[in-house]
Order: structure tokens, then C-alpha cells, then sequence
């Protein structure tokens, strides 16, 4: 390899992926709660729930459930 590259002019992965850098991290499982947890969550586990998805919310707390309720539930869950 010359200059880390190989023949075809590209980096070997593990060269790649020791200099991206990147703090998120998905978690493995979705989440698993019912349109009844995510209406009597609490403010703070909403928003520790869409942060560990990488996701910002701001509004009020009627708003943040209804994001999570629309990013997390799927359409049959959500009537």
C-alpha cells in the first residue's frame, strides 16, 4: 500500500474508521412503548428518549410526545 491507499486508490476501513470521529451512537433496540406510555411520559425521560436517538425536540411537552409518538409508534400503533 502507498500513502495508506491500497491499488484501487481507496483506504482499508480500518483506516477509515480510525479517523472518522463521531459521539452518536443509535442504540440496538427500538423503543418499545404503547401510545399510553409515551401520553404519561414524563417531560425528562421524553427527552432523554429522543436524545439517545440523536434527536433535538424543542416545544412543549404536548409537542415532544406527539414527535416521539409519529417518529416511534408505527401508523397501526398510533390510533
Amino acid at each position: 500500500m502507498m500513502n495508506g491507499l491500497r491499488p484501487n486508490g481507496h483506504r482499508s476501513h480500518q483506516q477509515q474508521q480510525e479517523k472518522q470521529s463521531c459521539s452518536f451512537q443509535m442504540p440496538l433496540h427500538y423503543p418499545r412503548y404503547k401510545k399510553s406510555d409515551y401520553e404519561s411520559m414524563p417531560e425528562w425521560k421524553l427527552d432523554c428518549l429522543l436524545s439517545q436517538y440523536g434527536l433535538s425536540v424543542s416545544g412543549d411537552i404536548s409537542h415532544k410526545r406527539n414527535f416521539a409518538m409519529g417518529a416511534f409508534l408505527w401508523p397501526s400503533q398510533n390510533s
